[in-house]
């Protein structure tokens, strides 16, 4: 092999160890030889110090087995998308001189399959002028664009290994809480693809209720199988390429493995091919998974560094996400715990360490998801950002996030109010899709940053409803005040809103809340349900979530003061066992219930 030569090595799971083995052996009569790969599964024995005379590797993604090597400055990282990694191979920035690549063993017309790695190997030995293979008998044969000629290999040795496999975590609480709010976002009938990394790879698991999902995905893997195999996957509502799982590279388990072996509905094409974004929007519904290390209070996300130091890579985010932006009702999300591990450090960020990199830039991104929530980024300001990020970030950082956005001019200075969880929810995810009446609609608390839509809906009602809320004709609603009556103590007091989904856009149609009183066990309570969303259950289901709650808190008594001529609500209050007390020349009756008969008879079937 000349000197200066560039030899490629397979990606994923198919890195081809015994002919890696044998190259290495020979490595002391090279000189200047550099090594390039994507990710790759197992050991990297070409990292070892005793090659830095004769190889360097330059890698297109970081696993744990390399950054170090990258920080000490014993090998090279080219940040660049799998997606164009082909063109650099076949144009004159980095040609292959050698491949060296794993494949099944020949069928009977000549031909072997790359298996579980398509992605750029198929590009690394259409531009190499030498290939050589190893022949291995427990590679998956996959057809279509995994199938090469033989007559391609110039050389080839055979040797039998079982192919690494990657054992995803068992996700922890954070990560199960931030899984179950991406599933919220995500529709039956949906086209999902996963980044790498076990917080993606959780919202997959959370999606086993869900029907009729398709995979278009630079990877394959168990949690997606598992999908298939539980009947959430059928490709079946895809509008391109339809009916069957589209990916590049698999990578798992060996159950995995053996399920793609020469399966018709699993179709693996290049890297450049499944990652163009053109390709990508071309699915209706298309909707990418991405973790990132961190994200700033303006929506910006670092993904492939932490400071100076890099770590993993840019991989396909940026192409899904944009791809999932153009696709028609596609959604990008990205999702991630909401501080480090060990509770230093928050994940949501006034501003990135130096020489951090942005890989997905603010505009691009249209949900950040964690534990604490969802935060809705597409065609919001930077203050609504702000706010909806500083929810979703852990409460020990969330009054220095206010104090930062305070500092820079992002918000307003009434805007100071630290947000707060209703902490008794049973599950810890304060969020879910409810049908009344044949209604679909989001229920949570609200939140600061729902101050706009609380001012919308405000000024939807009409005077009467107004009037009736009130109790006098109010005709505005100051973003101040809106900003007030959104910011609620969740652990005193509690506003619950259902929302209805408009596109992306949230519309609040009910609001219902209680203000606890602080020298009692009452709490004063309210309703207000939009003109448009009335006789369809959602008083009650308001009434019902509030006095839940209230029985946990130990709140023995509701209260509330309704206009005489709000006949509707003392219907209600009436129908669920309230006592009325009234006061002679008020226009207001007083209603009182007991939190416990008011559960149990919430507890019974609704009459008509």
């Amino acid at each position: 092999m000349p000197p200066g030569s560039r030899v490629f090595i397979g990606s994923g799971a198919a890195v081809p160890f015994a002919l890696v083995d044998s190259f290495l052996q020979a490595s002391s009569a090279l000189h200047d030889v550099e090594l390039t790969h994507i990710h790759t599964l197992g050991e990297m024995p070409w990292l070892a110090k005793k090659y830095d005379d004769h190889l360097r590797t330059n890698t297109f993604f970081l696993t744990h087995n390399i950054h170090k090597a990258v920080a000490a400055g014993r090998a090279d990282y080219t940040p660049c998308t799998l997606a164009d990694v082909p063109s650099l191979f076949g144009g004159h920035l980095l040609p292959v001189d050698v491949a060296l690549i794993q494949v099944s063993p020949p069928d009977e017309h000549g031909y072997v399959s790359l298996g579980v790695s398509v992605d750029v190997v198929r590009a690394a030995v259409k531009a190499a002028r030498t290939v050589v293979a190893q022949i291995n008998p427990s590679m998956p044969r996959q057809t279509g664009a995994a199938s090469i000629s033989a007559k391609k290999i110039h050389y080839f040795i055979e040797h039998d290994q079982s192919l690494p496999e990657i054992i995803w975590e068992t996700p922890r609480d954070a990560q199960i809480k931030a899984a179950q709010y991406a599933a919220l976002l995500i529709e039956d009938g949906s086209t999902i693809q996963a980044g790498l990394g076990n917080t993606p790879q959780a919202v997959l698991a959370a999606l086993k209720n869900h029907r009729h999902l398709g995979i278009y995905s630079g990877i394959f893997t168990d949690p997606m199988m598992e999908l298939i195999e539980c009947g959430a996957v059928d490709n079946s509502r895809k509008q391109f390429q339809k009916g069957k799982v589209v990916c590049s590279t698999v990578l798992g388990s060996q159950k995995l493995y053996e399920f793609i072996h020469n399966n018709p509905d699993i179709e693996m094409q290049p890297s450049d091919w499944v990652g163009d974004v053109r390709r990508i929007a071309r699915n209706t519904m298309m909707t990418a998974i991405h973790g990132a290390y961190e994200v700033d209070l303006t929506g910006q996300v670092v993904r492939d560094s932490r400071g100076h130091r890099f770590y993993g890579g840019m991989g396909s985010t940026q192409d899904f996400i944009r791809g999932a932006g153009h696709s028609k009702n596609g959604r990008p999300i990205i999702v991630l715990t909401s501080q480090s591990d060990d509770g230093k450090s928050s994940r949501i960020v006034s501003g990135f360490k130096p020489g951090s990199g942005v890989n997905t830039g603010r505009g691009d991104v249209h949900y950040v998801v964690t534990e604490y929530g969802i935060a809705r980024l597409k065609g919001r300001s930077i203050r609504q950002r702000v706010l909806n990020l500083v929810e979703i970030a852990h409460p020990n950082h969330r009054e220095r996030l206010l104090r930062d956005a305070h500092r820079w001019g992002w918000i307003p200075k009434f805007y100071n109010i630290t947000p707060t969880e209703v902490s008794e929810n049973a599950t810890g995810v304060e969020a879910r899709t409810i049908t009344l009446s044949g209604k679909r609609f989001t229920f949570r608390p609200l939140h600061p940053s729902d101050t706009r839509a609380l001012q919308s809906f405000f000024y939807s009602h009409t005077k009467e409803t107004v009037n009736m809320r009130y109790g006098y004709l109010k005709d505005r609603l100051t973003d101040e005040a809106a900003y007030k009556l959104t910011s609620v103590n969740q652990s005193v007091d509690v506003a619950f809103a259902l929302f209805t989904e408009m596109g992306q856009r949230q519309e609040i149609c009910a609001v219902g809340r209680f203000y606890r009183d602080p020298t009692s066990d009452s709490a004063e309570v309210a309703f207000i349900v939009g003109e448009n969303f009335r006789r369809l259950g959602i008083a009650r289901f308001l009434l019902a979530e509030l006095t839940a709650v209230a029985l946990r808190r130990g709140i023995k008594t509701f209260w509330a003061s309704v206009l005489k001529k709000n006949k509707p609500m003392a219907a209600l209050f009436t129908s669920y066992g309230a006592t009325k007390e009234s006061h002679f020349g008020e226009d207001s009756d007083e209603f009182t219930l007991n939190t416990q008969q008011l559960a149990d008879r919430l507890a019974q079937p609704p009459h008509d």
